[in-house]
């Protein structure tokens, strides 16, 4: 089944953006999913992980940033990208309301989301889900990026590669452990910030989503 062609209102003069709705027959969650800052929601990770996860029962509503939606390159603020993630997770609600929601994003759309969760619960969202959270910039080890995550009261899961170079897991691992029994980490060996895995690792791009979607199932289940 095609995913559906939508629009929603940001509010704060920021306008409409689009959004897509992937809502398999058989779906028992709806996530909420942001794109990372330099790609949008039609992005071939983002497209082919939202089909793994149709395949699997969880459906998936894509969205635009208003900068992108406009056609720029730099983000917009953390405000307005915060309002955008809050103004999404309502939008999906209203178009299935029958489903439990879950929200996340891939790299910043993911931090954008958790830092939206830490200013104030999202409405009916029962965990975040991270695809790469961007811990710190490749080069610049640190943990600053994580200080609004004890904020935030919904289960999180992470997931993350072993060659990720926007989170060390040396960094990463202190910052769940931190976190408690609210934070899973699921490490995907081998793989970088994009999912990409070489192929000395005799595993495929395919392989990677199967494993990415099914940590996402498994987790959810035990919500």
């Amino acid at each position: 089944m095609p995913a559906r062609e939508l629009r929603f209102e940001v509010g704060g003069g920021a306008g409409e953006v689009s959004a897509l709705l992937e809502l398999p027959p058989a779906a028992r969650w709806l996530l909420a999913l942001a794109h990372g800052a330099g790609a949008g929601m039609r992005h071939r990770f983002l497209e082919a992980a939202a089909a793994k996860l149709a395949a699997r029962g969880i459906a998936t509503f894509r969205y635009q940033f208003p900068y992108i939606e406009a056609g720029r390159r730099s983000p917009d603020r953390p405000p307005r990208l915060t309002a955008t993630v809050r103004a999404a997770v309502a939008a999906a609600a209203r178009e299935a309301p029958g489903l439990p929601l879950l929200a996340g994003g891939k790299s910043m759309g993911g931090r954008m989301t958790s830092t939206a969760a830490a200013e104030a619960p999202l409405p009916g969202v029962r965990g975040l889900v991270f695809f790469g959270f961007p811990l710190h910039p490749p080069g610049r080890p640190g943990t600053e990026r994580a200080g609004h995550l004890a904020a935030v009261g919904a289960p999180m899961l992470f997931l993350q590669g072993t060659r990720d170079d926007f989170a060390g897991l040396d960094l990463l691992r202190p910052v769940v452990d931190r976190l408690g029994a609210r934070a899973t980490l699921h490490v995907v060996d081998g793989a970088d910030h994009s999912f990409g895995v070489r192929k000395s690792t005799g595993r495929t791009g395919e392989e990677v989503l199967d494993e990415l979607s099914g940590a996402v199932v498994a987790w959810a289940a035990g919500l």
